[in-house]
């Protein structure tokens, strides 16, 4: 445990070096007004700091620069015990009149979270698996072609055109309407492959005309790809942080952030609350040179969600972590309020 002469240094150092990216001085903390001590004093507490291992010295500067340990010291004994649940309205201006399907929503604060701290913003959608078929629909724009529109009851929305076959009528597309709705409502993505070979395909070969062919258009048009669930927000602020000018340490992180798969098992099953990881406590080796934080997120009942921001280990953490507690909460509560009115 440090005295508390000790972690208002550090607390200063950090700060410091958070705002500047320079190696912070004796002489620039002696100069604070509520630094009491001689800079005489201040070298000698950081100097035992380092010792610690709280802080680095660099080869071009006589300051230092907080190091792993020293961050992980001020997150959990200066940060964390000043964060308290407050309410930034982060939702209600994205939503503002209107409430916006869950899909544009996290979308959209995503993109909300990047441009409020210039780090580089992911959310992971609830998991796909509990995520249920609630309505499909077709809507016809043409003789020749419609739109396919498949609705979750987590609020995504997929929607595919495809061209019509002369053989297929009208009557028999409604007929294919009816079956995928009485037979796929509120069965999870996951079966969907399973009861689409199974009671949907023997439904088809009893009413429908041509049941192959029509089966094989249902299919690629409702069911081509899973819905999406991964929202990056501000993906080039990285290359905006003194810390990344390395061209390796930037195509390794670009590499890491195309591997969709790669992305979401680093935000599966996150711990509820607020969890910090600080350069090498990240096993991924991409961003060991990173802090990333995450939060989860509630939609229904089962379904959890993460928001997480990718920056620099001298990143903000104060406001970071303020941002993720107030933006997982609102999101948990305005999904509520969507899967209580959609569900």
């Amino acid at each position: 445990m440090l005295t508390n002469r000790q972690l208002l240094v550090l607390q200063v150092i950090i700060d410091d070096f958070i705002d500047s990216a320079h190696p912070v001085g004796s002489r620039a903390i002696s100069k604070r007004k509520d630094i009491t001590f001689s800079a005489a004093t201040i070298r000698n507490v950081m100097a035992d700091l380092e010792d610690m291992g709280f802080l680095e010295k660099t080869h071009s500067s006589s300051g230092r620069i907080p190091s792993e340990k020293g961050y992980r010291y001020y997150v959990d004994h200066v940060i964390a015990p000043s964060i308290q649940n407050g309410k930034l309205d982060i939702m209600q201006h994205i939503i503002q009149d209107e409430f916006i399907e869950m899909e544009k929503l996290v979308q959209k604060s995503a993109e909300v979270l990047s441009d409020l701290t210039s780090y580089t913003s992911i959310i992971l959608g609830p998991e796909i698996y509990e995520t249920k078929v609630k309505q499909l629909q077709i809507v016809p724009l043409s003789k020749q072609t419609a739109v396919a529109i498949l609705v979750t009851d987590s609020g995504h929305v997929e929607h595919h055109s495809f061209t019509i076959p002369v053989e297929i009528n009208a009557s028999d597309l409604e007929k294919m309407v009816n079956i995928l709705n009485e037979r796929l409502q509120g069965v999870s993505l996951a079966r969907l492959p399973e009861v689409l070979n199974t009671e949907v395909l023997s439904l088809m070969k009893i009413y429908v005309n041509d049941f192959e062919k029509a089966y094989d258009y249902l299919k690629s048009a409702f069911f081509s790809e899973q819905p999406t669930k991964l929202y990056i927000g501000g993906k080039t602020n990285i290359l905006m942080q003194p810390e990344f000018k390395d061209v390796e340490k930037i195509r390794s992180f670009y590499s890491m952030m195309e591997d969709e798969d790669e992305v979401v098992n680093l935000l599966k099953n996150p711990q509820h609350g607020i969890r910090v990881s600080i350069g090498h406590e990240n096993k991924l080796e991409a961003i060991q040179d990173f802090s990333l934080i995450t939060a989860s997120y509630q939609l229904g009942e089962n379904q959890t969600g993460t928001i997480a921001l990718l920056g620099p280990t001298r990143m903000e953490y104060r406001k970071v972590i303020t941002l993720l507690n107030a933006l997982s909460n609102e999101m948990t509560e305005a999904l509520y309020l969507w899967y209580k009115n959609n569900g």
